[in-house]
């Protein structure tokens, strides 16, 4: 819906409740009159208390003019709301008890003269700004035909007119819908009013659902579907969805631990501030555990929690999440977090909603855990359990709460993803992690895997989620001919493979010293080689020295030889 369609052409009356002056571009049409109708129950008189009250802190005082119920009733129903009536009054607003006497009527000495002319007194002494005429229906019935009816609502609404009013008429819608504008005085007064609201309260499959919606509004682009509302401990509340034109909601890059080390390794540093996280599985893959350990690290860095818990009351959540390392009761003593056990609350999907949302505030929560929120989507509640997901995501975004919800799967799409989560809230979050089983050997061990994260880079690796003593831990997924091992069967091969490493380290060292006693047996027959190499040098060069002595005496030996033969020897004489 474009901001534009509720360019105002009129000047309006805001109302204060949340949500109706968003769906009316502003309040109701400031200065002219209002029809309110709805069955009984349905909470017109609340509206219109609403209405006034807010009007008061406007500097615009009020007259609530009562033809059913007495004042002090009305004031003494409006306490639950808080809504501290009696320190508006005499000034500021104003009762007027306006019941007759079915006699008076019958006589034919009634009309709304008097009545008018009183209140006019009223509006001049205390400067009345809103009026509100609640369950006019009443009165009408009690005049005698159609054109006495008709009559004294033209009186009525000429009045409205001339005093500038801003005007609010209540009725009961017996047929329970639109078509009872059809029947006789409503019919009229639906065509004299500038604007037309109709409330409506039905039952589907048990579940009580409220709905609001604006058939009329002259001069005002307004939303015409139907929004659910709820009434709670502050009056009204409308759903209504994010509107474009609307202010986003703040963006941080701020990480938060997600409580598990090696998740926020997955995740680029953990889950964005603010961010809103989904956890789905079948039942036991341990989608509260990872939920718990966001809850721990929350408390433990100073940020008040709040764990709505649908499965389990607050002391067993303690107690079993206390099995896996994951401690909550310190936390839950010292006030930094509440649980919350909603296994009894019941209601329509708005209803848990808003409820969710004022223990938050009460809380101070900067974060949530809502755990499961499919539960919001049980029976009677399909057609607005998505709206209801959407405005929870819509509200937590708004206040930079970080919200963590987990959602249980289908068990026969549970593996595949098909059709996602019931609430079809995967679309919307901006984390989503997905645990799920493996069946081996008579094992069931549990795996993990982000499905999505926006705005950062994570893994796409499937790891095995290990449960112990010690706390929650991811493990990497072990793979063997194409087979995905988990637990014991993962155990036995790392085991197998583990000795095998051994032993092979082993037998390595073992032929590192084979190698290493060969190679010292080479050196030394080496050295005793090079060794005799030098001996047999040594003795060649002997054997040559010896040859050379020898050889020399003798030469020497010839040579003295031949010098005593030659001295010996007779020179002949010539004969």
């Amino acid at each position: 819906m474009d901001s534009d369609t509720f360019a105002p052409t009129v000047i309006k009356a805001p109302t204060g409740i949340v949500g109706f002056d968003e769906i009316t571009g502003g309040g109701l049409p400031d200065g002219r009159t209002t029809l309110l109708v709805g069955g009984p129950g349905s909470g017109k008189t609340i509206f219109a208390i609403q209405f006034l009250v807010h009007g008061t802190k406007l500097g615009e005082p009020g007259i609530f003019v009562a033809f059913e119920e007495t004042p002090q009733r009305i004031v003494a129903n409006c306490e639950n709301f808080g809504f501290d009536l009696n320190a508006l009054l005499p000034n500021k607003l104003c009762f007027v008890d306006a019941k007759l006497v079915p006699d008076l009527i019958h006589s034919g000495n009634f009309d709304f003269s008097g009545l008018l002319a009183a209140l006019g007194a009223q509006t001049d002494a205390m400067g009345a700004r809103r009026i509100v005429f609640d369950a006019l229906d009443i009165l009408l019935a009690l005049l005698p035909d159609q054109v006495t009816r008709r009559r004294e609502i033209y009186r009525l609404h000429e009045w409205l007119l001339g005093r500038g009013l801003t005007g609010l008429i209540t009725a009961k819608d017996r047929g329970e819908g639109s078509s009872a504008f059809t029947e006789e005085p409503l019919g009229l007064m639906q065509f004299m009013v500038d604007c037309a609201v109709i409330l409506s309260h039905r039952v589907v499959l048990g579940v009580s659902q409220r709905n609001v919606r604006v058939q009329k509004y002259r001069g005002s682009g307004f939303d015409e579907s139907e929004s659910p509302f709820v009434i709670g401990n502050k009056g009204f509340d409308v759903a209504v969805a994010r509107t474009l034109g609307r202010v986003d909601a703040t963006v941080t890059h701020e990480r938060v631990t997600s409580g598990v080390e090696r998740l926020d390794t997955m995740l680029g540093g953990g889950y964005y501030r603010g961010a809103s996280v989904l956890i789905t599985g079948l039942p036991g893959t341990a989608k509260t555990t990872l939920s718990g350990a966001f809850v721990e690290a929350a408390c433990e860095r100073g940020e008040r929690t709040l764990f709505v818990c649908f499965d389990s009351d607050g002391s067993e959540v303690i107690r079993n999440l206390q099995s896996v390392g994951i401690r909550l009761a310190g936390h839950v003593e010292s006030g930094m977090l509440r649980i919350i056990s909603a296994r009894t609350v019941t209601g329509s999907a708005e209803t848990l909603l808003v409820r969710i949302k004022a223990l938050a505030e009460k809380h101070s929560a900067r974060c949530v855990v809502i755990d499961p929120v499919s539960t919001l989507s049980k029976s009677g509640n399909e057609m607005t359990a998505h709206g209801v997901a959407e405005r929870m995501i819509d509200w937590t975004k708004a206040d930079g709460i970080t919200l963590v919800c987990t959602s249980l799967l289908d068990e026969m799409v549970g593996q595949t993803l098909v059709g996602g989560t019931p609430l079809h809230i995967s679309t919307l979050a901006d984390t989503w992690i997905h645990l799920n089983y493996l069946v081996q050997a008579g094992e069931r061990n549990r795996g993990m895997s982000i499905i999505k994260s926006r705005g950062t880079a994570h893994s796409n690796q499937v790891r095995e989620l290990i449960l112990s003593d010690d706390g929650v831990t991811l493990a990497d997924i072990y793979t063997a001919g194409g087979e995905v091992l988990m637990g014991t069967m993962r155990w036995e091969k790392e085991s197998a493979e583990r000795v095998a490493k051994e032993v092979a380290e082993v037998a390595g060292q073992l032929n590192l010293v084979r190698l290493d006693a060969e190679e010292a047996v080479l050196e030394v027959r080496a050295k005793s080689l090079q060794t005799e190499l030098v001996a047999k040098q040594a003795e060649k060069t002997l054997l040559a020295r010896t040859r050379a002595s020898r050889e020399g005496e003798l030469a020497r030996g010839q040579s003295q030889m031949r010098e005593l033969r030659g001295a010996d020897a007779v020179t002949p004489k010539s004969r």
